[in-house]
């Protein structure tokens, strides 16, 4: 587990361009102290302490501001950035070399017991600021949420989407792991294109009408 802790630690260091080395990142970084408190939390778990568990779990939401359920299970070298407000549930799953923003939820839908109720996000993930993804749902490998964005349904590999409600607006755009390149801001706003394509249309029908007029007065 130590090693593992390294590791992560190591891997922020590399990601961040905050990070001056990897002993700021292990004694300063909010989200690096949640994560070595999940892997005790997740430990008393497994051995069916849970009460314990989630002692320890509610005291890391104190002191970092970072709620992960005890439950959750969480890959190598996932990189929390700020990490204030991130909630990440009991049946959640993450991948690999992903990053989160401030903000985000993990959330769960349903209220049955032992079923899955949250998120599966696969490797190398980028999910930005603020964003909320509900469900029992998969997000595919190198994919990016969008700040804000709220998700509902599975996510293709590959893929950026954003919006309210979250859809597709890139896929195979990038074949780099966009949770190495930390650009959540370059999203493309779904919005503002149907707006400018609804512009466009307007026009054509505008000159098509002044056309029409204009053989008519002849």
């Amino acid at each position: 587990m130590i090693m593992g802790l390294i590791q992560d630690a190591k891997s922020i260091a590399s990601r961040d361009p905050a990070a001056r080395n990897v002993l700021e990142v292990i004694f300063l970084y909010p989200g690096f102290k949640a994560l070595v408190d999940h892997k005790i939390a997740a430990f008393f778990l497994r051995h069916k302490m849970a009460f314990i568990a989630r002692w320890i779990s509610q005291c890391s939401s104190r002191r970092t501001g970072i709620e992960i359920h005890p439950g959750a299970k969480i890959g190598n070298g996932l990189f929390i950035d700020h990490g204030h407000g991130i909630v990440i549930g009991e049946t959640a799953v993450i991948g690999d070399d992903c990053t989160i923003y401030h903000q985000v939820t993990l959330g769960g839908t349903g209220v049955k017991r032992h079923e899955k109720r949250h998120p599966t996000i696969g490797n190398n993930v980028l999910i930005g600021a603020g964003a909320k993804i509900l469900g029992p749902i998969t997000v595919g490998d190198n994919s990016m949420i969008g700040s804000g964005s709220i998700v509902l349904s599975d996510v293709p590999a590959n893929s950026t989407v954003c919006g309210i409600k979250a859809r597709v607006i890139k896929t195979d755009g990038e074949r780099v792991a966009p949770s190495m390149s930390l650009e959540h801001a370059k999203i493309i706003d779904p919005i503002a294109q149907d707006i400018a394509s609804l512009r466009e249309q307007i026009k054509v029908l505008n000159e098509k009408l002044e056309s029409l007029e204009s053989d008519k007065n002849k």
